[in-house]
């Protein structure tokens, strides 16, 4: 049994280091992490899922961005240890961040990622939302916290105010 949990200080470099083995060199390159530069990741959304014995089996982080005039969060990286790969802790992760996130009173959650890996969470393509380039727009995947909340949406995502 893991317990998901939020991220802390003493978390942070053990977080990415499982970044690091999971993903390849040069992730910090991707436009993403542009959006990510001297922001924080958002109190309470970025959790660790360890078990028993303290080992870290995944993690998952959110950061703030924004649309035009609204407010969004932009999931990942979303990492699962090897080891635990293939026990349903990325959906475990995903289901109960975007839990948290809707009890935030967040609306909206937006990713770049695999469409047919997250569309069984609910995340759809955001056909008039962009990504800074050069990422690829079928990739660029949303999901509504309350009804509507992509609804009208338009325009580039640009970095929140640090």
């Amino acid at each position: 049994m893991l317990e998901l949990r939020p991220e802390t200080q003493d978390d942070w470099w053990e977080v990415e280091a499982l970044y690091d083995l999971c993903f390849a060199p040069g992730r910090e390159a991707l436009s993403s992490y542009r959006l990510r530069d001297g922001i924080a990741p958002v109190a309470g959304l970025s959790l660790v899922a360890r078990d028993a014995g303290g080992i870290l089996g995944g993690a998952i982080r959110y950061w703030p961005v924004r649309i035009g005039e609204y407010d969004a969060l932009l999931l990942g990286p979303v990492a699962v240890h090897p080891t635990r790969q293939g026990e349903g802790l990325g959906g475990y992760l995903i289901r109960g961040s975007l839990e948290r996130a809707r009890a935030q009173g967040w609306e909206r959650t937006m990713l770049v990622g695999d469409a047919p890996y997250y569309s069984r969470f609910g995340f759809t393509r955001l056909d008039t939302v962009e990504m800074p380039p050069p990422t690829n727009p079928e990739r660029v995947l949303g999901i509504s916290l309350v009804p509507g909340a992509w609804d009208g949406i338009v325009g580039k995502v640009t970095r929140a105010a640090p």
